[in-house]
């Protein structure tokens, strides 16, 4: 009998007439909950999970859908953990956001970890009307402290994202990380680091270049008003360092 869980959450941001913007649709799914943690013209929501994981074989999935003129701030309580499941299945964690246009969607979550033996697959889609503005950070982390301390591998986490600004595909990447990737440790891909991440702005000012002697790029994407910051670190502190303007 499979123990695997499928959850689905959706977030629908829109003005609400007085300058600040509404939740009309907030609802979480399974282990996905959703506590709404601030107002304003910006709504804030943070995501928590409600056990551990995702464990190989559960299949979770947001949707968000900012309306024109809202604002949203997304992050995330803790870490997401992902584990091994039985049978060695990976788990999936789909991500599905719309932004219209004068709209505003912050995404910037806590880092996903792959713990020794997981495998996680992420999709991430993004739709961005013209005139809409982003800021999205992803953070991958190789392994935990103590997998590491004890000579453990890490799991492998496996991303794709891809992002249309009006109608215009803009960026399609895939990263691929840990045992089974092929070259994932090499001089071409992590080069001995074990946290790796992007700052993807739309809208907004580039953000500043790390200084020298840090292993980043800062591109230009070809969408309007469009940068993507990509940096490797050893571990999730000086990672996220890199990737805070």
């Amino acid at each position: 009998m499979s123990t695997a869980v499928v959850a689905d959450a959706r977030i629908t941001a829109r003005p609400d007439g007085r300058g600040g913007t509404a939740l009309p649709v907030l609802a979480g799914g399974g282990p996905i909950a959703l506590p709404r943690t601030r107002g304003g013209r910006a709504a804030g929501v943070t995501v928590n999970g409600a056990m551990a994981g995702p464990l190989g074989g559960d299949r979770l999935a947001l949707r968000i859908d900012v309306r024109p003129g809202a604002a949203l701030h997304v992050g995330s309580a803790a870490a997401t953990i992902s584990l091994p499941g039985p049978g060695g299945r990976p788990a999936r964690w789909d991500l599905d956001f719309t932004v219209a246009e004068d709209a505003e969607l912050h995404w910037l979550p806590e880092p996903v970890v792959a713990a020794t033996g997981s495998r996680l697959l992420t999709r991430t889609r993004i739709t961005l009307a013209a005139g809409a503005r982003l800021h999205y950070r992803e953070e991958q982390v190789l392994g935990r402290h103590h997998d590491l301390a004890r000579g453990a591998p890490p799991g492998r986490l496996t991303s794709r994202l891809t992002v249309r600004q009006a109608g215009r595909p803009i960026l399609d990447q895939q990263t691929d990380l840990g045992p089974g990737a092929p070259a994932w440790d090499g001089p071409a891909s992590l080069g001995g680091h074990r946290a790796a991440g992007h700052l993807l702005t739309v809208g907004h000012p580039a953000p500043p270049l790390p200084p020298p002697g840090h292993d980043a790029a800062l591109l230009t994407l070809p969408g309007t008003d469009a940068t993507l910051l990509t940096a490797l670190a050893p571990d999730a502190l000086r990672l996220r360092r890199l990737l805070t303007p």
